[in-house]
């Protein structure tokens, strides 16, 4: 059918996005029919979907798609989407916040419980038989630890409230202060580090947050410093965070997320002071279909003329210019 809207994907997606899509739309899967077949249909695109583990979507790639609309991103994380150069081709791009706020927080708040208490050194411990030889040694705590979260957005809240539930007390460094929260506010991220000696991170990627955790933040954390990362390996200098841990500069941490996923340092991986996870904070079913739902209902509501559900603060939604 001639006017039925054409989608891009560029790479695998989970099935009930692609199969939604594809009663809806007529779709073009590059992981199918190899990026060569992108010319043969780029200027009809009007769609595109994709994750953060897809095809970066850059000025060349938006070049290249005269008629695109809409750029319906699965997650809540878009720094692979250059949002400032959709914007600046008309195009509006749309995530899925809100739906994976509490997994992962619950995740952050699992992660941070496991390298302050050692339990997955613990669990090691007890299946290579050495309990009854000897106790495992004694834990940092949390009782005596005051914590700091890089990023007060929908999930630092989230982290944050959690958090009131363990008595710690709680600081902040984000790009505003919110005068709606009870937490002292850092206006710079070395400060808070200082001020803390355990550092949550989950503030969004990208060029502005790029290494921002660097070897300078990390020395002010201290010697009994956790970092925790649950945002993006982008924002942590994974080379001086490696160095901080072999130095003791810091003392452990926790990491759901890496600079070059998912190949994780052999350096990280051989350390017993931290704890790797393979980017599951969001990864349950429950929240990953209501993700892709939402991927997809951002789509449909495009182009049945409701405008986007959820458009990110960079391509806003009614826009002047489009609506």
């Amino acid at each position: 059918m001639t006017d039925t809207p054409e989608i891009l994907v560029p790479r695998p997606m989970m099935p009930t996005v692609t199969e939604q899509l594809g009663r809806r739309f007529r779709l073009h899967k590059l992981w199918e029919s190899g990026d060569g077949a992108l010319d043969a249909v780029a200027a009809r695109v009007r769609g595109l979907a994709t994750t953060a583990a897809g095809h970066p979507v850059d000025e060349a790639l938006l070049a290249k798609l005269p008629k695109l609309e809409i750029i319906s991103n699965f997650g809540v994380g878009y720094d692979h989407i250059d949002a400032a150069a959709a914007a600046r081709h008309g195009v509006v791009v749309t995530y899925t916040p809100d739906v994976l706020t509490e997994e992962v927080a619950d995740t952050a708040l699992g992660l941070l419980l496991a390298t302050v208490r050692r339990l997955p050194q613990a669990d090691r411990y007890v299946r290579a038989g050495a309990w009854p030889k000897a106790h495992f040694p004694l834990s940092p705590s949390l009782r005596d630890r005051r914590i700091g979260i890089y990023g007060l957005g929908r999930i630092g809240r989230a982290i944050a409230r959690r958090l009131d539930g363990f008595g710690v007390p709680l600081a902040y460094h984000s790009r505003t202060r919110h005068t709606d929260v009870p937490y002292p506010y850092h206006p710079d991220l070395a400060s808070l580090a200082a001020a803390v000696d355990t550092l949550i991170v989950i503030t969004p990627g990208g060029p502005d947050t790029k290494n921002s955790v660097n070897a300078a933040v990390l020395a002010a954390l201290g010697p009994r410093g956790v970092l925790i990362n649950v945002a993006r390996g982008s924002v942590v200098d994974e080379p001086a965070l490696i160095e901080a841990l072999r130095a003791g500069t810091i003392l452990a941490a926790g990491l759901d997320v890496f600079a070059d996923e998912p190949n994780v340092p052999a350096e990280l991986m051989a350390m017993d002071n931290v704890v790797l996870l393979p980017h599951v904070g969001s990864a349950t079913l429950y929240t990953r279909q209501a993700m892709a739902q939402l991927t997809v209902d951002n789509l449909v509501s495009w182009f049945d003329d409701r405008g986007p559900l959820t458009p990110v603060p960079e391509t806003p939604w009614p826009n002047p210019r489009r609506a």
